[in-house]
């Protein structure tokens, strides 16, 4: 080992090596003289009192420190995997809660399927669930997930909610195309239940963005018909069996014949939130044959 050689200029430094050498020796010392000796006894006991002891209690305060943080520590690691552990029970309760909430949207769903099947008993019926529909905000034009397979056909009439929802335009061996009856193209011949006066009810999805759909050549020449009254499919209409509702009068207007009134109509059926339906499974044709 080369000795260690100062030059001119530079400044001493001594390695840390032989530093902590030189540092255990004079401990490992000061160690077996206070053990084996008397040295530090009266008045130098006195001068290393006044040295180690604050030097001890140093120590100590930064032993208990060190302590108390390494307990804080552990209590921290704790609650922070208490905390996984909560948050992970919450997303499963959070989930079962979601799931349950469907469930009930789906009983609600299926309640008004079945209270709607009781009204048109007369009828034998199948269930479908809507698997796609046209762009836009409601169930104008839509497909369901029953076919020819199922025995569904064209103008087979579709009801949902409270009533008429619209009829079948297409089908295919698991699945069919409805047109609702507040497409632009729609129209039905209809009825006022308290009168059996005859209209026309046209689909306007303009006029829907309101929650209405217009209604012309009512012949209403006793003026019976007042707003709230029933309406329903006729007996004369050609795609839809009869007596099936389809609203309620929500405006009247005299038309400028004097002959006719025409107005808007409150549909039965919330064409915004429609999930599952109910096929009528005889056609207008079968009926009056």
């Amino acid at each position: 080992m080369s000795p260690i050689i100062k030059r001119k200029g530079e400044k001493f430094v001594l390695p840390g090596k032989y530093l902590l050498f030189i540092l255990t020796i004079l401990c490992t010392g000061m160690v077996l003289l206070t053990f084996n000796t008397t040295i530090f006894s009266g008045p130098l006991g006195s001068v290393a009192g006044y040295i180690i002891v604050p030097f001890q209690e140093g120590v100590s305060a930064a032993g208990s420190f060190l302590r108390s943080r390494s307990e804080e520590l552990g209590q921290i690691r704790d609650l922070i995997a208490e905390n996984e552990m909560l948050k992970a029970k919450i997303d499963d309760l959070t989930i079962e809660n979601t799931r349950l909430q469907q469930d009930r949207y789906e009983l609600t769903s299926l309640r008004e399927l079945y209270e709607l099947d009781s009204q048109y008993d007369e009828y034998e019926k199948i269930g479908a669930r809507i698997i796609a529909r046209d762009s836009g905000n409601w169930f104008y034009s839509f497909v369901i997930n029953k076919g020819s397979d199922d025995g569904l056909a064209i103008d087979m009439n579709v009801i949902a909610g409270s009533g008429l929802v619209g009829r079948i335009v297409d089908t295919g061996p698991n699945w069919s195309k409805v047109k609702a009856i507040i497409a632009d193209d729609s129209n039905v011949s209809a009825m006022v239940l308290s009168s059996s006066d005859n209209m026309i009810v046209n689909g306007d999805l303009r006029l829907y963005a309101s929650g209405i759909i217009s209604f012309e050549q009512l012949k209403d020449s006793d003026n019976v018909v007042v707003e709230g009254d029933k309406v329903v499919t006729s007996n004369i209409s050609d795609k839809y069996l009869p007596g099936i509702l389809i609203g309620y009068i929500n405006t009247i207007n005299t038309d400028s014949n004097n002959l006719t009134k025409s107005g808007y109509i409150t549909p039965a059926v919330d064409f915004e939130h429609l999930e599952e339906v109910l096929v009528i499974l005889e056609l207008k044709q079968t009926i009056e044959e």
